[in-house]
């Protein structure tokens, strides 16, 4: 059955007016009487108008609709990140589509063209695994459509970003391992390119400088950002001939995986290994023994790159600089990394 559109044209010639006093009292014009407006408002709600959402963006020149590209919406990070986008976007009359590049550089390269062919006002992205190079996203920017990045940033884009303090999260769950007495610390980290892998790999390195340790090479294993990747880094690393006492995962999938091969193995957390990572709270208070973890901020992340993003679409010059916001990270400790310290 064809659906029938109410038009403007028929508003005014109901109400006896004009199209245009029409137009200005569905915009809450000041220029409309009270009483008109009144009229207007209520014809329209009763004939069920909708404005034309394509008319509407001829003229403002928007579409009032913003892009997110994640790498995984069942991924919780994200999809609470995506929560945050979605609450900031409805605040400030926007939309949002969503897409997902499953780590893979051609679904973020098919994503970046649909958005750009549907007019969509600006992007908020977390970069997959596998884009190393971003021209797709500089196109984008010198297309007139301004893009955030989030979590995962690149350098070779000159925009705003909003990250977590992933050193710093990394240097305090290591140095928590080593104040719990562990000295053979592994890293799972996940894939080199990735921004957020450096900044973990450091952290992990520089906690161990500190406190005197020798940095291993045998002992970082690099993974996709998986369960089946941590599983199969933690078989290998427990197969060699000076197996780690301590774990630390630089996401959920990758240390649920940590978590899964240890007790396939028959090794208890913490005694034989202790176990941290960074983790989504909900998800490590699950296991046996509940993880412990670096929380981030997700759902603030989304929130404060669409602020960003929602900013550059609406100001109607270039920021003399781009912002870089770093949010913090917060360790929180559980069973899996208690281990009893010898001598206390």
């Amino acid at each position: 059955m064809k659906r029938v559109s109410v038009t403007i044209k028929e508003i005014a010639k109901a109400l006896d007016v004009s199209k245009s006093t029409v137009s200005r009292a569905l915009r809450d014009s000041s220029e409309i009487s009270s009483e008109t407006r009144r009229k207007v408002m209520e014809l329209a709600e009763k004939l069920n108008y909708y404005p034309n959402p394509i008319a509407i963006s001829l003229l403002k020149n928007r579409t009032q609709t913003i892009g997110v590209i994640v790498p995984d919406i069942a991924n919780r990070f994200y999809s609470s990140a995506i929560g945050g986008v979605e609450d900031i976007a409805y605040s400030r009359g926007y939309h949002t589509m969503i897409y997902q590049s499953h780590e893979l550089l051609e679904r973020e390269l098919s994503a970046s063209r649909h958005i750009a062919s549907r007019r969509v006002d600006g992007l908020v992205v977390a970069i997959s695994s596998q884009s190393e190079n971003i021209d797709h996203f500089v196109a984008l920017q010198e297309q007139g459509i301004p893009v955030v990045f989030f979590d995962r940033v690149s350098d070779a884009m000159q925009t705003h970003k909003v990250r977590v303090d992933d050193y710093k999260g990394a240097f305090e769950a290591t140095e928590h391992l080593i104040q719990r007495g562990c000295r053979r610390i592994a890293h799972i980290a996940g894939p080199e390119k990735v921004s957020i892998t450096r900044f973990r790999l450091e952290g992990y390195k520089d906690a161990l400088r500190k406190h005197g340790i020798a940095f291993q090479e045998e002992w970082v294993r690099h993974s996709e950002i998986t369960q089946a990747g941590g599983t199969e880094r933690t078989y290998q690393l427990m197969a060699l001939r000076e197996r780690p006492d301590a774990i630390f995962g630089a996401s959920d999938r990758i240390t649920m995986g940590v978590h899964w091969a240890l007790r396939q193995l028959g090794y208890k957390m913490p005694d034989d290994v202790a176990v941290i990572g960074f983790c989504d709270l909900a998800m490590s208070s699950l296991l046996d023994p509940p993880v412990s973890s670096v929380t981030q901020p997700s759902f603030e992340m989304g929130q404060q790159a669409t602020s960003l993003l929602l900013d550059l679409i609406e100001s109607k010059s270039t920021p003399a600089e781009y912002e870089t916001r770093v949010l913090r990270s917060n360790l929180v400790i559980n069973k899996s990394s208690l281990r009893e310290i010898v001598g206390s």
